[in-house]
C-alpha cells in the first residue's frame, strides 16, 4: 500500500509543477517582487477554506505549534525577499536559481540533527540523487553567465532560510493538525505581500492575462504547502520529503519542451534520469521499517 505521505508528497509536486508553469508564462511582465505581492491573492481562497472549516477531531492546538507554522512561513517570506534581488539582474539570475534550488541540502541536515531522522542508505542515495537533479534542472546553461563568488555568498541567505523553513513546517505538524499548520503558514505570506505591493512601483497597468496568472501561481503555491505540510503530518520523514518536492521541474520541462520549444538538452535528460531514479530510491522503505523506525518528535 502507498503511504499517505508520500502520496501528499507528489500531489504537492504537481501543484508546485503547475506553479512553475504559469511563473514561465509571466515570463518579464511582472518583476519578481510584482509577481510575489499578486500572488498574494491566490492564497486567500485557501486560507478562507481552511479558516471556515472545522477544526480537526483530533487537532493538538498549540502556541508553540502556531508560533513554528506561522514563523516557518515569515522564514520563507524573507527567504523570497533575500532571493529577489539577485534573479531581478539579469547577469546573476541563471547563478542564483541553481544555488537556491539546493535549500534542501539545509532541511536534510537539521533534520538529522534537530529531529534525529534516520534513513537507510538507498534513501540518503536516493538524496544525493535527487540534489544533482535539482541542480541540474537549474544550472546555468552555456553562454549565461558563470558562478562568482559574491553570488554564492549572497545566495546563501535564501538557502538557509528556505531549508530551516521546512524543518519548522514538519516540526508544526508535530503539534497542529496539517491543517492548522498550513493556515497559520499561510497567513504569514499576507503582510509581506501587502508591503511588496505598498513599496513596489507600478509603473503600467498590470494586463488581465499577467493578473490572473499571477493569481494563479499564489493559487497553486499555496496548494503544494498544504499538501506538503499534510505529507509532514502524515509520519513523512523531513529528509525525504524536501528533495523529494524539490523535484517539480518532473512536470514543467515537459511543458517547456513540448509547448516552449525549449530544447531537451543532456543537462536535462541527465536531470530528469536522475530525478526518476531518486524517487524510487527516496521511498525504498518497507512497512516494517517505517513502524520500527519513527521519526523522533521534539518536544
Amino acid at each position: 500500500m502507498v503511504p499517505r505521505w508520500l502520496l501528499w508528497t507528489l500531489l504537492a509536486l504537481l501543484c508546485w509543477g503547475v506553479w512553475a508553469i504559469l511563473a514561465m508564462s509571466i515570463e518579464d511582465g511582472l518583476t519578481g517582487a510584482q509577481t510575489q505581492a499578486i500572488s498574494t491573492l491566490g492564497m486567500l481562497p485557501v486560507i478562507a477554506a481552511l479558516a471556515a472549516r472545522r477544526p480537526d477531531q483530533d487537532s493538538r492546538s498549540s502556541r508553540r505549534g502556531v508560533a513554528l507554522a506561522f514563523g516557518g512561513g515569515l522564514v520563507s517570506c524573507l527567504g523570497n525577499v533575500t532571493y529577489f534581488p539577485l534573479v531581478g539582474q539579469e547577469n546573476t539570475a541563471a547563478a542564483a536559481t541553481a544555488l537556491t534550488s539546493l535549500y534542501p541540502l539545509v532541511t536534510i541536515v537539521l533534520a538529522a540533527m534537530v529531529l534525529r531522522e534516520q534513513l537507510n542508505r538507498v534513501q540518503m542515495a536516493g538524496i544525493v540523487l535527487s540534489l544533482a537533479a535539482i541542480y541540474l534542472f537549474n544550472v546555468p546553461q552555456e553562454g549565461e553567465s558563470g558562478l562568482v563568488t559574491w553570488i554564492v555568498v549572497a545566495a546563501l541567505a535564501p538557502i538557509v532560510l528556505w531549508g530551516v523553513s521546512g524543518l519548522m513546517q514538519k516540526m508544526a505538524t508535530n503539534h497542529l493538525s496539517a491543517r492548522d499548520s498550513t493556515l497559520w503558514f499561510l497567513a504569514a505570506f499576507l503582510p509581506l505581500g501587502a508591503w511588496l505591493a505598498i513599496r513596489e512601483p507600478w509603473s503600467a497597468a498590470v494586463s488581465p492575462r499577467l493578473l490572473f496568472l499571477a493569481v494563479a501561481v499564489g493559487f497553486t503555491l499555496a496548494l503544494g504547502n498544504l499538501a506538503i505540510l499534510y505529507a509532514f503530518s502524515s509520519d513523512g520523514k523531513a529528509s525525504i520529503i524536501a528533495p523529494l518536492g524539490g523535484l517539480y521541474p518532473l512536470i514543467s520541462i515537459p511543458y517547456a519542451v513540448g509547448f516552449r520549444n525549449e530544447p531537451l538538452d543532456p543537462r536535462k535528460i541527465a536531470g530528469i534520469a536522475a530525478a526518476l531514479v531518486a524517487v524510487v530510491l527516496l521511498t525504498w522503505e518497507s512497512n516494517k521499517t517505517s513502524a520500527e523506525i519513527p521519526s523522533e518528535v521534539i518536544q
